[in-house]
């Protein structure tokens, strides 16, 4: 079993997707349908929608050493707010749970967004 696709809730679908995208070094290739899609690997991708009223969401990605690296430059060239924990996402730290390295930070939708390198 594998999850395939996954909703994101968003005010701005299109601008969400190519955030996510940007942030985590993928690709936004467009709308598709009513949804704007971002493919993460073979067996998932985000499709982003416009909800006029949504919780916010958790969404956690293992991710190698290399795309971690990548991933956190990517949000201090951008100025984003980051932490060390679910609780403290905007400590300006990252964490080092289990011998890895991960950071927790919201989106614009109110999003919590997550990457670790370890379980």
């Amino acid at each position: 079993m594998e999850l395939n696709h996954t909703i994101v809730p968003s005010k701005d679908e299109e601008a969400s997707a190519r955030f996510f995208a940007e942030i985590m070094g993928l690709t936004f290739e467009g709308m598709s349908g009513h949804f704007a899609p971002v493919v993460v690997n073979d067996s998932l991708t985000m499709d982003f929608d416009n909800a006029s009223e949504f919780r916010s969401h958790h969404y956690a990605f293992k991710v190698t050493d290399a795309e971690f690296d990548g991933i956190f430059d990517r949000i201090k060239v951008r100025g984003i707010t980051y932490g060390s924990g679910p609780f403290t996402a905007d400590n300006g730290e990252i964490n080092s749970w289990n011998g890895g390295r991960g950071f927790y930070w919201r989106d614009d939708d109110g999003h919590l967004w997550e990457v670790l390198t370890r379980d």
